[in-house]
């Protein structure tokens, strides 16, 4: 009887023992249960919240950002968590540790989707040609420069004897004059054609988002790495050149300025202003091009030598003719450059390398360019460079920051123009999320975890 009772007694504390493991077991399953449930609140929160991506953006410009203002005048971090609270997480606590926008770090986001896009769309195989370029493109560039040192320094010694000597050059067959005060002039009523509708768009820089105080994220998220490699810096230029309008390739539709590349490469309050950079820059190249290109012609060196002679004898200085040969031949180049700029503006394309049978200006021509005579169309030549082929030279030339947050103010407009959005802000656009939320599981016991979500 003893044994029985001690084993009775054996098997009830086996029992509690039982039901106190099943008991715990079936709580900690609960609780788990319930921890779970909690995160997948968070989880579809925040993708219903991401999924609230601006249409416009992504089908104008292939960015997925959330317009973190929606639509009101103001933004606020609020906005996330109340839309969080809406999608399903009421009564849970959101704190938002990360956030990155897309003007974060010189635009890097705005960059990495953009260059997610050319390559899924065209592949880094098509710029590849233009990589083997980017050499010849810096050294023009240098080439351009050190032309205009040398002839500032003809131009600079002419004067300079000339004065000491107190004579002149005769005014008559004598182009430099004339060229000199054609440098004064406008560019741009030299070299775009005659029935070209200039567009006088305007707009405040220090309302764009590369010159105001941007709101900024905090942090740290993933980047990608190698965005700055000639490849992807190329392919990213491809992107501006498809998505933006210039003086040439104008892009329809609404839009506070026409001439968009020239602006991201400029920077300028108005279209006019940009175009004219531009259209400057691009005569510093030419002119590079064009006056090294004399230097080896014979022909064309024995024409300049011989108006040199005949200006510098009536003058009564022989001695400065080869001052003089170098001075005209500087002007000739110039003359040379605005007749491809014609070219440029015109939608046709500039020999990339000059020989006697693209040449277009006569030395003699130098005497009308520029006035009621000046009938003058440049040539399209086979094989040569377009204008567009130009805005890549120098994109490829300009600082990459400055690009980026230059082609961000066009976005942020255009959306505000063009799609109607007047509220929208480029430094209010979310791409990447990181919360520690705080969920109460039951009285007396809460369940703290981490969320991230971004677009890549």
């Amino acid at each position: 009887m003893g044994k029985r009772g001690e084993i009775t007694a054996f098997l009830s504390l086996i029992f509690v023992l039982l039901i106190s493991f099943i008991t715990a077991i079936l709580e900690s399953t609960s609780i788990q249960v319930a921890k779970n449930l909690k995160r997948l609140d968070a989880d579809r929160a925040v993708f219903s919240v991401f999924g609230e991506y601006s249409r416009e953006l992504l089908e104008e410009y292939e960015l997925l950002a959330i317009d973190g203002s929606y639509g009101a005048d103001s933004y606020e971090e609020k906005y996330l968590t109340d839309r969080m609270h809406y999608y399903g997480t009421s009564g849970m606590e959101h704190d938002i540790q990360g956030i990155q926008y897309l003007t974060d770090r010189n635009g890097s986001a705005f960059k990495e989707q953009a260059l997610a896009y050319m390559e899924e769309t065209y592949g880094i195989a098509a710029i590849r040609e233009l990589a083997d370029r980017t050499g010849i493109w810096e050294e023009q560039k240098m080439q351009g420069e050190e032309a205009d040192r040398q002839n500032s320094e003809i131009n600079t010694e002419l004067e300079d004897i000339l004065a000491d000597s107190g004579n002149a050059l005769p005014d008559e067959e004598n182009p430099l004059p004339h060229v000199a005060e054609l440098k004064k002039s406008g560019i741009l009523q030299l070299v775009l054609p005659q029935d070209y509708q200039l567009s006088n768009g305007q707009i405040a820089p220090g309302e764009q988002p590369s010159g105001r105080k941007l709101r900024h994220g905090r942090g740290s998220f993933y980047t990608r790495q190698g965005m700055e490699g000639i490849e992807e810096r190329l392919l990213f230029h491809e992107y501006l050149i498809k998505k933006f309008g210039s003086a040439v390739n104008e892009v329809s539709g609404k839009r506070s300025l026409v001439y968009e590349m020239e602006y991201i490469l400029s920077g300028c309050a108005s279209d006019r202003e940009n175009l004219e950079a531009v259209v400057k820059k691009l005569l510093g190249i030419r002119f590079g091009i064009n006056y090294l290109y004399l230097q080896t012609d014979t022909a064309k060196q024995a024409e300049a030598e011989a108006l040199a002679l005949s200006l510098s004898t009536l003058a009564a200085l022989p001695a400065v003719s080869g001052i003089v040969k170098q001075a005209l031949l500087a002007a000739w180049a110039f003359g040379e450059s605005l007749m491809d700029l014609r070219s440029l503006m015109a939608g046709k394309k500039a020999a990339l390398v000059k020989d006697s049978t693209n040449w277009q200006l006569s030395l003699s021509s130098l005497m009308t360019l520029g006035t009621g005579e000046d009938l003058q169309e440049g040539a399209d030549t086979e094989g040569g460079l377009s204008y567009t082929d130009y805005l890549r030279i120098l994109l490829f030339l300009k600082e990459e920051d400055v690009l980026v947050m230059k082609a961000l103010d066009r976005v942020e407009q255009n959306m505000r123009t063009e799609k109607g959005d007047l509220s929208f802000c480029a430094d209010a656009c979310i791409v990447r999320l990181r919360v520690q939320n705080k969920a109460i599981i039951r009285e007396g016991l809460t369940y703290q975890f981490p969320l991230y979500f971004g677009y890549r």
